[in-house]
C-alpha cells in the first residue's frame, strides 16, 4: 500500500455537532484520548499506506499546527496538505492534490470503522471500475406506524415500526486517476454529482460490501457510540494507545 496515495478530506465545518466544532474543526473532536484524524493515521499507517494529503478548509491552521506536532508520523507517514480558497465540494477537491496520476484512495475525515483498506484497494484493482465506494449495511427503524393505502384512501396494510435496511456510503473510495478528467478544475463538484457523471457516462461504479464496523462521527448519535465503544474496545480498531 505504499505506493496508493491517500485523500483525507479535513476541510468541512461539521455544523452537526455544534457546540464542539464552533472553534475546532470536526477533524480533531476527540474519540478517547486522540482525535478521529489521529485514529485514522494510526490506521493507515498500519495497513502501510504512507504518503497521505490532508484537504483543509474550516479551521485549516488547527489542524496544520496538530499535524506538526505528531512526532510519532515522520517516519512512517509523509503528510502534506493542501487548503481550498473556496469550497469546492468534496470531489472538486481531488483537483488541488499533486500526484494522483494512479489509483488513490479517499476517505472522510470523520469516520470511525475497522475497514481492511487493503482488501478495499484490491478489490478496485482486480475490478474493471473506475470508482469502487466502501458500502455499509445499514439498519434504519421507523418508530411510528406505517400505514399503506390505495389511491381510493383504504387501508391495505398497517406496519407497526418495521426496520428497513440499506446500502450506504461509509465516506471511504478508491479511485482511478481516470475520474479525474470529469472534475472541472476550480468547479464546485460533491461526490453525489460525480457519481452521477460517471453513471450517465456509461462508467462502472462498483459497491464494495463488507461486515466492517463503522460509525459517522459528524451524527451526534453516532459521535456519542463512537465514545463508548472506542473506550472499550480500541483494540477492535487497531488501536493499542499513543505512542510514547
Amino acid at each position: 500500500m505504499a505506493d496508493i496515495p491517500v485523500v483525507i478530506l479535513a476541510g468541512g465545518k461539521g455544523t452537526r455537532l455544534r457546540p464542539f466544532t464552533a472553534c475546532l474543526p470536526k477533524p480533531l473532536v476527540p474519540i478517547g484520548e486522540m482525535p478521529i484524524l489521529e485514529v485514522v493515521l494510526r490506521q493507515l499507517m498500519h495497513h502501510g499506506f504512507r504518503n497521505v494529503t490532508l484537504s483543509l478548509g474550516h479551521l485549516s491552521e488547527l489542524i496544520r499546527a496538530y499535524v506538526g506536532t505528531c512526532s510519532w508520523t515522520q517516519s512512517d507517514l509523509d503528510i502534506r496538505t493542501v487548503d481550498e480558497e473556496a469550497p469546492s465540494g468534496t470531489a472538486g477537491s481531488l483537483t488541488l492534490v499533486p500526484g494522483l496520476d494512479s489509483t488513490f484512495m479517499v476517505m472522510n475525515g470523520d469516520v470511525l470503522t475497522n475497514l481492511d483498506y487493503e482488501e478495499l484497494v484490491q478489490s478496485h484493482i482486480s475490478s474493471d471500475a473506475l470508482l469502487t465506494i466502501a458500502a455499509h449495511r445499514k439498519e434504519v427503524r421507523i418508530d411510528l406506524g406505517v400505514l399503506e393505502a390505495d389511491e381510493h384512501g383504504r387501508l391495505t396494510r398497517y406496519i407497526e415500526k418495521p426496520t428497513q435496511h440499506y446500502d450506504v456510503s461509509m465516506g471511504v473510495y478508491v479511485y482511478s486517476a481516470e475520474v479525474l478528467k470529469f472534475i472541472e478544475k476550480g468547479k464546485y463538484l460533491d461526490f453525489p454529482t460525480l457519481v452521477q457523471r460517471l453513471l450517465d457516462a456509461g462508467e462502472h461504479v462498483n459497491v464494495y460490501k463488507n461486515d466492517a464496523f463503522w460509525l459517522d462521527i459528524g451524527r451526534p448519535d453516532d459521535y456519542a457510540q463512537a465514545q463508548d465503544i472506542f473506550e472499550r474496545e480500541p483494540e477492535l480498531f487497531g488501536i493499542r494507545g499513543r505512542a510514547k
